[in-house]
């Protein structure tokens, strides 16, 4: 087995048995009404999700249970998730199965391109689960599906949604030399619940990819989000924005956490519409280009119209 850097005791036992993840179950909490989505039935939902089987492709839409996906879906909007659907971390707030990907498939760039051209996207979200297992975290593989849907679609935007590629020294240029529109890391939550939250990934870490990606590269446009309702408070919130914008990070979200399952962490509590709306408000008054905060924003949510948003507030504030 491929031994992986940097992973405690628990999370290579989690790798062995990704069903015996997170084996201590919590209570459920029930969702307010605020939380609660429509069952997908429109005919455009179903046209998208052939479209995904007859190409071979996985999308952080199924794999990670998002709530929006009967609507993003029904209006030809998905989000590609590459290098196959087996993470080998075990974050516990995560719905993406743990365990050894297999190998990297060549085609699948091609085939990426092909879905985009097909949905007739005007801008697409590439994300990936973590590659650990490879020595450059999958860097190359998502320049390489970067090139395939510019060749294909040369007026699609691009965002790629990446892992943090930690102790993958050059990865991160690999990906920003593919001149994606958007480079997007998640900080997810704040630092003090990275130990039980995101056990594989390092704060400042994280914090410093988003800042080398805008060194490399001054045009690109950086993002990150957050989860509440995981324990954090309000102040730690605020901190983590500022830390944001001492990195120079253009883009923002937050949206409420939702547990997957028994076995995933449980949800502290629901921010209410209110509490999201006072989030926002503060953000831009820290200077973000672009924010979403809303109980059911994700990263992906709404992308390509707070894409072409964020793309007029730089032209206001040049």
């Amino acid at each position: 087995m491929t031994v992986l850097y940097d992973q405690s005791a628990d999370e290579r036992r989690a790798l062995r048995h990704p069903e015996k993840r997170n084996r201590a179950e919590t209570p459920l909490l029930r969702k307010p009404a605020w939380i609660r989505v429509k069952a997908p039935n429109a005919p455009a939902f179903f046209e998208t999700e052939k479209l995904m089987r007859s190409n071979g492709l996985s999308t952080v839409c199924e794999e990670a249970g998002c709530p929006n996906i009967g609507e993003c879906w029904s209006q030809k909007h998905a989000t590609m998730m590459i290098m196959g659907d087996t993470c080998t971390r075990a974050c516990s707030f995560c719905n993406v199965k743990t365990g050894m990907p297999g190998p990297l498939d060549s085609g699948e760039p091609g085939r990426v391109a092909d879905a985009v051209a097909k949905l007739g996207l005007a801008h697409v979200v590439i994300t990936s689960v973590d590659r650990d297992d490879l020595a450059d975290g999958g860097a190359a593989h998502f320049a390489a599906v970067i090139r395939a849907v510019r060749a294909a679609c040369p007026g699609t935007t691009i965002e790629v949604l990446t892992p943090d590629f930690l102790r993958k020294d050059g990865a991160l240029e690999v990906v920003v030399e593919a001149r994606p529109d958007v480079f997007n890391h998640n900080l997810e939550t704040v630092p003090r619940l990275y130990l039980p939250i995101r056990p594989g990934a390092r704060y400042f870490h994280s914090l410093r990819l988003l800042q080398k990606a805008k060194e490399l590269d001054p045009a690109i446009f950086t993002k990150s989000g957050l989860m509440a309702g995981l324990g954090e408070t309000r102040e730690e919130v605020m901190q983590v924005m500022d830390d944001l914008r001492s990195a120079s990070v253009d883009f923002l979200t937050v949206g409420q956490y939702l547990q997957p399952t028994r076995r995933h962490a449980a949800v502290d509590r629901f921010w209410t519409p209110e509490e999201f709306k006072g989030l926002e408000t503060i953000a831009y008054a820290k200077g973000f280009l672009m924010v979403s905060s809303s109980p059911l924003t994700r990263s992906s949510y709404h992308a390509d119209s707070d894409f072409a948003r964020m793309k007029a507030a730089r032209l206001k504030t040049a």
